[in-house]
């Protein structure tokens, strides 16, 4: 994993999230504001549509704590998608209740490992985002 994720990181950025996961399932990256920092902090995401949302999840493959990318969200939602080779504006929406239980079911339809890292996780709370389109342009790079 230590070797994964940063290679597949650099993967997303190079060909502008057309290709990270390792091409075997959906996949962006989202670009967040560093809750500490403010600098833009890049991370590839498995993601589920829903409708003209992107649904993510911070699994952090089932790690005891929260990843980045997610606590980033919390502080500020707004953020940016590269997706199929296009970047997005998108506004992240936490989902609760009812929600959170239908993006689930489509989350581990997709990709069923994430029951396993909800195990590992042991009590830590596993957010599910819908990042959804914004109409402010994105700027490129």
């Amino acid at each position: 994993m230590r070797l994964l994720v940063p290679a597949d990181r650099l993967v997303g950025r190079l060909t502008r999230g057309r290709v990270v996961a390792l091409g075997l399932v959906p996949s962006l990256v989202v670009t967040t504001t560093g809750r500490r920092s403010g600098l833009p902090r890049s991370n590839p995401l498995l993601y589920v549509p829903d409708g003209d949302a992107y649904v993510v999840i911070g699994s952090n493959w089932g790690q005891r704590h929260q990843p980045g990318w997610a606590m980033n969200l919390l502080a500020e939602p707004t953020a940016e998608v590269d997706v199929k080779g296009r970047r997005l504006p998108v506004r992240a929406e936490v989902a609760t209740g009812a929600e959170h239980d239908r993006l689930w079911q489509l989350l581990v339809t997709e990709w069923p490992a994430y029951r396993t890292y909800v195990a590992r996780a042991g009590d830590r709370q596993i957010r599910i985002f819908r990042l959804v389109p914004t109409d402010r342009p994105a700027a490129t790079s």
